[in-house]
Formats: C-alpha cells, sequence, structure tokens
C-alpha cells in the first residue's frame, strides 16, 4: 500500500466514524448514511475498507 493509499484509507474511516456519529444522535437518517457511505467510497476509493 502506498502513502496516498493508505491517506485515503484513514480519511474514509475517519468520514465514516464520523458519519455513524451524526447517526447515532439522529441528525442523520440510516438512508443518509448509506449514500452519504457511497459517495465516501467514491471520493477515497478505499482499498482496505471496500473488501
Amino acid at each position: 500500500m502506498t502513502k496516498d493509499q493508505l491517506e485515503q484509507e484513514k480519511n474514509y474511516r475517519i468520514s465514516v466514524i464520523l458519519s455513524k456519529e451524526l447517526m447515532s444522535k439522529g441528525l442523520i437518517t440510516k438512508e443518509e448514511f448509506d449514500r452519504l457511505d457511497t459517495m465516501l467510497l467514491e471520493k477515497y476509493q478505499p482499498i482496505i475498507s471496500s473488501l
């Protein structure tokens, strides 16, 4: 894994953690989380997290 790929993976995971926190507080719905996760996967293209 390259340094850039590692950075993309880290950014994706942090974004997902923050999104889950928003969902747990009722600030976004499960459907909104799912759409957001899809957008994050497209943006960051994580190698490990997409398996």
